[in-house]
């Protein structure tokens, strides 16, 4: 009987082991998955606002189509129709990805 509690108690003690290292297993693999693809693209979308100047198309976050008339450290002036101008934060402006067509007037 002392020999089966032996046995029971070492199987008892390698599982604890195996339970840690299946955690740091999950977090690697959240890590590469979900984390670090998303920090990627958040580089990208920075690169790209920086590269930003007067006359470029942009989308802000809330879906405005407009051109940039000015650019501050801070903010984008965003002419959105003519003689139309608002000022957005700089992290709220995306690119444009697609020209759209101008409307005849």
């Amino acid at each position: 009987m002392n020999q089966l509690n032996t046995i029971l108690l070492q199987a008892q003690s390698g599982g604890g082991f195996s339970g840690i290292i299946m955690i740091v297993l999950m977090i690697a693999i959240f890590y590469f998955f979900m984390i670090r693809p998303q920090n990627k693209k958040q580089k990208e979308i920075k690169k790209a606002r920086e590269a930003l100047s007067n006359g470029d198309r942009v989308v802000t976050a809330g879906g405005i189509h407009g051109k940039i008339r000015e650019v501050s450290d801070a903010y984008f002036v965003i002419e959105i129709a003519p003689n139309v101008s608002i000022k957005v934060d700089k992290n709220s402006v995306y690119p444009a990805v697609t020209q759209q067509p101008q409307a005849k007037q």
